[in-house]
């Protein structure tokens, strides 16, 4: 009989939809503080878990904390800044993280990206494309709220997870986040997730409210990924600095990261790759 990891290494193997192409996923939220860089971190430990090869870029300009959350500290010594200047090869800032995953940090290295001249672009989008030599998966964890770089990695994303939690402001907030994506692309399909919630059945009420005033409103489709059970083991991994579905496997809320895991497998859509997904980041960054 099959154990744990040879059946989740099937299941890999099995749904494997890449064709070669690096899939792209960005999880934003509309407001800091609701659980975004937990999922990222902890949601691409699930896909490692799968036998998937996977990379977590820390979009997040301002507060840069993925290293954080997987406990390396100070953070990795190399960023895409040091891309930017030709110092070092993408794949040189490419850090080992716990749970079999990389990292890259893009720290300052990003207000630049809309700056660079046509050959440094072309240069940039031909050097990050080495990604795909090592990552089947690429987790973009944005930062929180509305600005261009924010907008510029959904729209460019094969896939999108926008996350919230149950209080009015902040799903005030998503909702706020969904008009932004409506306005530059009405067919963007965004996967929710509600973290946070005290039962399934209020997860399930909130995200049927969202959906139908989504729906209503913007006339957009968002389909639900499902919910994080509140969870006391997920503050404690926080303050030791450590994924709570490395130090908490059989916890609900690693439970409940697996079955986003394998919901975001089945709705997975066609990847373009993470060259493609460069070249329509520059091209929103520009337009935005």
């Amino acid at each position: 009989m099959l154990d744990q990891a040879e059946k989740l290494r099937k299941i890999a193997k099995e749904n494997n939809k890449n064709n070669g192409l690096t899939r792209v996923i960005t999880v934003t939220s509309g407001k800091g503080g609701v659980g975004k860089t937990n999922l990222s971190v902890n949601l691409a430990i699930s896909y490692a878990k799968m036998g998937k090869r996977v990379v977590v870029f820390d979009a997040d300009l301002g507060l840069s904390n993925v290293n954080v959350a997987l406990g390396l500290i100070p953070g990795p010594k190399y960023n895409l800044y040091h891309v930017l200047k030709g110092q070092k090869n993408i794949l040189d800032v490419a850090t080992d993280a716990p749970g079999g995953i990389k990292i890259i940090s893009g720290a300052i290295g990003i207000v630049e990206l809309s700056n660079l001249s046509e050959e440094q672009r072309k240069n940039f989008v031909e050097g990050i494309g080495k990604l795909s030599e090592i990552a089947e998966i690429i987790i973009i964890d944005t930062g929180a709220g509305l600005s261009a770089n924010v907008l510029s990695f959904i729209l460019a994303a094969d896939e999108v997870v926008l996350i919230t939690t149950p209080e009015p402001t902040a799903i005030a907030d998503a909702y706020g986040m969904m008009k932004a994506i409506y306005k530059e692309d009405d067919e963007k399909n965004v996967k929710l997730v509600i973290n946070r919630v005290d039962s399934i059945m209020e997860g399930k009420k909130i995200v049927d409210h969202f959906t139908n005033i989504v729906g209503q409103f913007l006339n957009m489709k968002v389909e639900s990924l499902g919910y994080i059970l509140e969870d006391a083991i997920v503050g404690k991994a926080i303050r030791q600095r450590r994924p709570f579905a490395l130090n908490y496997p059989n916890s609900k809320a690693t439970n409940c990261v697996h079955h986003i895991r394998n919901k975001l497998e089945n709705v997975s859509e066609e990847p373009k790759g993470i060259t493609n997904f460069i070249k329509s980041f520059f091209r929103y960054s520009v337009n935005l």
